[in-house]
């Protein structure tokens, strides 16, 4: 295996299936001659030309429409936005025609495109670069929608997402590009939607982290471990539609505590759901409320240590598991807790 930055692997997913796969091509924002806002698309121009990786005007709803007739067209387009926020001005493009084309057709026109999206805070980059808008998309039938948290599954997920046959919005956290990981060689990967992943097990409480939130969980685990002696599970989700709902339910049903952690606003989030779909199903194994710790019902400041309060860190975790376990485990006060958002 080699080990390379998340922003690499991505790049290597397209290269590769550009190689393989004559139709799919790439078009955006300053993806050709500048190469990426985060540098994804480096090499790429060069590689395989102007007809292939094209650079485009500075309008999202024209870009996502010309990916969506390409991708009609019989084409699979590989649509770059510069951040998740810009593409509000894409959204009658995504939700009514990407979405919705395949099921007013009757399946008989298919919209395999790929729009992937930076997104997240800690760049001081303020509230129109900065947000977290997975459950935005996360509600619209006819997306699928992948948060990958490493290099690794990064690549798999994006070559499995440009040869699916539906749309794909793939959330990229602007602050996991420079992140290395151990990624295979040689090796064809496809990682499968719908496939969450147990990165660290656990007895006594199951942390669900989203994006970047899946490395902040494991850390929040590990010092959990270390000072407290709880045990935590975390699971990453990978991709929020599907839903591998199976992975969570069982593992909720063996520790009996939920802690979702991400950040979006707390309002109709993905924790939102996720703390519904638990209850829901999994109601007679838990032994307290899911806990939620969510980014801050405010736009995303400007300023570093506004912003720094307005994202879930690790102890903004570890003390919603703490109020998850109060009276549960050794050492721990015999009273309610309060969850943090």
């Amino acid at each position: 295996m080699a080990e390379i930055r998340m922003r690499e692997a991505l790049r290597d997913a397209m290269a590769e299936e550009m190689r393989r796969d004559g139709d799919v091509f790439v078009m955006g924002e300053d993806v050709g001659v500048f190469q990426g806002a985060f540098k994804v698309t480096e090499g790429l121009l060069e590689e395989f030309g102007e007809k292939r990786v094209r650079d485009t005007p500075i309008s999202e709803n024209t870009i996502v429409g010309a990916g969506v007739g390409a991708a009609m067209a019989g084409l699979r387009p590989i649509v770059e936005l510069m951040t998740v926020n810009f593409s509000l001005l894409a959204l009658d493009q995504i939700v009514n025609h990407a979405a919705a084309i395949p099921y007013m057709f009757n399946g008989n026109a298919r919209v395999p495109m790929v729009i992937r999206m930076p997104g997240g805070g800690g760049h001081q980059l303020g509230p129109t670069h900065s947000h977290s808008f997975e459950a935005l998309y996360l509600q619209v039938p006819g997306l699928l929608v992948a948060c990958p948290s490493t290099p690794a599954d990064a690549k798999a997920l994006l070559k499995a997402a440009i040869r699916d046959e539906n749309p794909v919005i793939f959330i990229e956290h602007e602050s996991l590009y420079g992140i290395k990981g151990e990624v295979p060689e040689g090796e064809d990967r496809i990682l499968p939607f719908g496939e969450a992943v147990v990165r660290r097990e656990g007895r006594d409480v199951t942390i669900i982290g989203i994006l970047k939130m899946a490395h902040v969980a494991e850390n929040a685990a590990a010092e959990l471990e270390e000072k407290h002696g709880i045990s935590a599970e975390v699971i990453d989700p990978r991709t929020l539609r599907p839903l591998d709902l199976d992975t969570i339910l069982d593992s909720v049903r063996k520790t009996s505590r939920a802690v979702i952690v991400e950040e979006g606003w707390p309002h109709g989030g993905v924790g939102a759901n996720l703390s519904t779909l638990i209850t829901e199903q999994a109601f007679d194994w838990l032994d307290a409320p899911v806990q939620r710790v969510t980014g801050a019902d405010v736009p995303m400041p400007y300023s570093r240590r506004m912003e720094q309060a307005a994202i879930p860190h690790e102890e903004n975790v570890i003390q919603a598991v703490l109020a998850a376990t109060e009276g549960a485990l050794p050492g721990t006060a015999d009273k309610p807790g309060q969850g943090g958002n």
